[in-house]
């Protein structure tokens, strides 16, 4: 066993020790887990999702940090929850492209592409241009019959395409931190996540504008 290896087991220890120090937050892995559960009865529950890409944002540019990322998000917190105390991750160091920068900033641009292609797909169902698709789609290319998730006639089809379209995106980015996690360590998504990527480019954009304005 490697030091690395040593040390990851170290933290599962003290981990399990200091149950009793629990704080609120740390119950926050529940999140995810309710939301895609929600999405799996009826699809419209997707747009709770918009909370994990505006809140992360706003306490960028509020309070300058990344208090959400590190603290208050809930993917992480599962993250955690499955790979550290349910020792499910193998704890390895990922492979070093996966911290790279030109990695996070392309993949970062991959997600923002890949939403604005459901805000397009949305716009063009808006418009009477194209037909409401009821399906979820798993790493953009798997297409998943989901009509059981929507009961039809309660809501616009465009706001019900945005709904089909982002839960895709959720799960999809979901399923690939899942399996970072289990390979490397629990919370090796978030070293690339498209989120804190944007966050920690507005947190230096607001240092500098500081350092300047001195």
């Amino acid at each position: 066993m490697d030091m690395h290896s040593d040390n990851y087991q170290g933290k599962i220890k003290r981990s399990l020790n200091n149950k009793h120090d629990r704080h609120w937050y740390d119950y926050l892995w529940l999140w995810p887990i309710i939301y895609f559960a929600l999405g799996f009865f009826n699809i419209l529950f997707a747009w709770l999702g918009m909370l994990d890409f505006l809140v992360p944002l706003i306490f960028a540019v509020a309070i300058g940090n990344k208090g959400f990322c590190n603290t208050y998000c809930g993917r992480g917190r599962l993250f955690t929850f499955l790979g550290r105390d349910r020792r499910i991750s193998s704890g390895k160091l990922a492979p070093a492209w996966l911290y790279a920068k030109w990695f996070r900033y392309g993949f970062m641009v991959f997600f923002l592409f890949m939403f604005g292609s459901v805000v397009f797909q949305t716009y063009l169902v808006a418009g009477g241009a194209s037909t409401l698709e009821e399906a979820v789609s798993l790493l953009w290319s798997i297409r998943i019959p989901w009509h059981s998730a929507y009961p039809a006639g309660i809501a616009p089809d465009w706001v019900v395409q945005f709904s089909f379209g982002f839960y895709s995106l959720m799960l999809t980015s979901a399923l690939i931190g899942l399996v970072v996690m289990a390979l490397y360590r629990p919370r090796t998504w978030c070293t690339f996540c498209p989120m804190g990527t944007m966050t920690q480019g507005i947190c230096k954009v607001r240092v500098k504008s500081q350092i300047m304005g001195e």
